[in-house]
């Protein structure tokens, strides 16, 4: 039952995403302005790094897609909340539970699709993977995603407004990306902004990717995994909560 529902709508999510090749091509310009512009910019002058600056950068802006991805396609949700179409969703007798399944998933699928378009410009940057390396790395842009699109959804379910969401959204997601190392090893920040990164899902987030990648983990990689299991269990739970309470009413 839960499977016939779940795959219908992330079906059609995907089919939006598909009918827009304009939002393919702009999900791509800003991670590669990041590793290409930004990277290369900053390659000459920044951090004593034994692979390049870009490739050092790789894993960090691999999450940044992912993580903005997974934002955008929170959208979604406030906008059918303002067409109607999530409510039909929530007077039907599908299970709440299902439904929060489905927008998560969905979600992820959707931020996955759009970052694993990074892929090909690994070799660009000096990097190789190795087919079980590419497993592995796909596996935890896998766990990232769900995490991200659960938490995307906890930001979107008490907005109605797709003008308001979206501004909300950027002045959370862009400091969860700067304090997440992406840009630069936490070890050799201030204890102050370490601190904040202890508590920011998108720091874990890198840790993994970039451990995945090059083998050296910040965290390590059963605290990472962990800390996003846990962190992605309780958004799951607050969504599910939400649309059998207030938060999912329209």
């Amino acid at each position: 039952m839960m499977l016939r529902v779940l795959l219908p709508l992330v079906w059609l999510e995907l089919k939006r995403y598909w009918l827009n090749p304009l939002r393919i091509v702009l999900s791509l310009a800003q991670p590669l302005m990041y590793l290409f512009i930004l990277g290369a910019g900053l390659a000459g002058g920044t951090y004593a790094l034994d692979s390049s600056y870009q490739a050092y950068i790789y894993p960090g802006i691999v999450a940044m897609a992912l993580m903005f991805a997974a934002a955008s396609a929170a959208v979604g949700v406030v906008h059918d909340r303002q067409v109607g179409v999530f409510k039909a969703l929530l007077v039907s007798p599908l299970p709440r539970s299902t439904l929060a399944l489905a927008r998560i998933l969905s979600g992820a699928v959707l931020a996955l699709v759009q970052s694993v378009l990074l892929l090909p410009f690994a070799p660009l940057l000096g990097l190789a993977f190795t087919p079980l390396s590419l497993l592995c790395f796909l596996l935890a842009m896998s766990l990232c995603a769900l995490v991200f699109s659960a938490l995307g959804l906890v930001m979107a379910l008490p907005f109605r407004s797709v003008m308001v969401f979206p501004v909300v959204s950027n002045t959370l997601t862009l400091p969860m990306f700067l304090l997440s190392g992406a840009l630069y090893p936490l070890e050799l920040a201030p204890r102050w902004l370490q601190l904040l990164a202890r508590i920011n899902p998108a720091a874990y987030a890198v840790d993994l990717l970039r451990g995945v990648q090059s083998g050296h983990f910040q965290y390590g990689l059963t605290t990472a995994v962990g800390v996003l299991l846990l962190i992605g269990l309780l958004a799951i739970g607050w969504v599910v909560r939400s649309l059998h309470g207030r938060g999912g009413r329209v």
